[in-house]
């Protein structure tokens, strides 16, 4: 049971990365491919109707880890508190902005939300980089799962190249997937803005499964030689430059969502069967038995998670079905 939950988990952080990746990916590019208010109006309803489904799978997967390993749930919240906090601020201002942006008509007031949008998508995709980077290189936690760092240990380079490396990758996500559901020249500037984003998204994207694979810990019968997620997630985006280039746009959205699903996938794979990495000794890991709940209340989870993930599934793809057409100006009429 506990390495069932440690891989729906996984699966629920894939999914949000891959559906807010693109979202985040849109709000980055806000104000470079929004050249006036009408494009911005646009862009920000390629992802109106959706956005606030994608961030479900955020709340789940915060939820799931609670209650099926509250021993990480704990240590995570209490040691990466102000990356988490920021993130919720950056969250809490992007939901207000698609709320409020709308509200008037006046210039200033819409710049003032569409910047509230773009720092509310830089901000998380930086942060969540730097975050799972941490996790799986390992920071302070002494006994009984204490974070016993500080603040600043959270920064630190490897960290950083992983916050860097999600903003490229969910920005060139973002790009293709406007390049898709917007209309004439949005469209061709959304597909340019892709091939320019391409060269520095897989050179980071190979630097940092190098530096993975490199430095950071493996577990104890582990191997150090990549296999098949991360050579998947390299060749993935190396392909998308020529898939943008003959115009074969669906296929190019789906190498970097294949992308972003197997950098995940490395991630967990890399980290099991800890949860967190100690930095301080492979003794002072929190593992999947160390920090899980009891057999009973995952049992319990499991069913209910049975019953309902489908039906979720289901709902978010009818969703993206009923809202798959391309948007232009002409469609606009009031609203953000």
């Amino acid at each position: 049971m506990n390495t069932l939950w440690f891989s729906l988990i996984a699966v629920l952080w894939t999914g949000y990365f891959f559906l807010e990746g693109f979202d985040f990916g849109v709000g980055i590019l806000l104000p470079f491919l929004g050249r006036n208010d009408a494009d911005r109006r646009v862009l920000i309803r390629t992802i109106g109707p959706v956005w606030d489904g994608n961030e479900v799978w955020l709340i789940v997967a915060a939820g799931a880890t609670f209650a099926a390993f509250p021993g990480w749930y704990a240590t995570l919240f209490s040691g990466f508190y102000p990356l988490l906090l920021l993130i919720l601020l950056a969250l809490i201002g992007r939901a207000v902005s698609f709320e409020f942006r709308g509200r008037e008509r006046g210039l200033r007031w819409r710049q003032w939300w569409d910047r509230a949008l773009f720092v509310g998508s830089v901000l998380p995709a930086v942060l969540w980089g730097i975050a799972f980077a941490d996790l799986l290189h390992g920071v302070p936690i002494g006994s009984g799962g204490d974070y016993a760092g500080d603040y600043l240990d959270l920064l630190q380079p490897y960290a950083l190249l992983g916050g860097a490396t999600f903003l490229l990758v969910f920005t060139l996500h973002g790009a293709l997937f406007l390049a898709l559901r917007t209309r004439d020249d949005l469209a061709e500037q959304a597909r340019r803005a892709a091939i320019r984003l391409w060269p520095p998204a897989a050179i980071a994207v190979l630097v940092f499964l190098a530096w993975t694979f490199a430095t950071t810990p493996v577990a104890a019968g582990r191997g150090v030689v990549p296999d098949l997620p991360p050579i998947g997630a390299l060749a993935a985006v190396l392909a998308v430059g020529w898939l943008v280039r003959a115009r074969l746009l669906g296929w190019a959205f789906a190498a970097t969502g294949i992308a972003i699903v197997l950098l995940t996938a490395t991630f967990f794979l890399r980290l099991y069967p800890r949860v967190m990495v100690s930095s301080l000794g492979p003794s002072f890991d929190l593992t999947i038995s160390n920090a899980s709940s009891s057999p009973y209340t995952l049992g319990v989870m499991s069913i209910v998670a049975a019953v309902f993930l489908p039906l979720v599934l289901a709902y978010q793809a009818w969703t993206y079905w009923v809202f798959r057409r391309r948007i232009g100006r002409k469609d606009l009429a009031g609203g953000y």
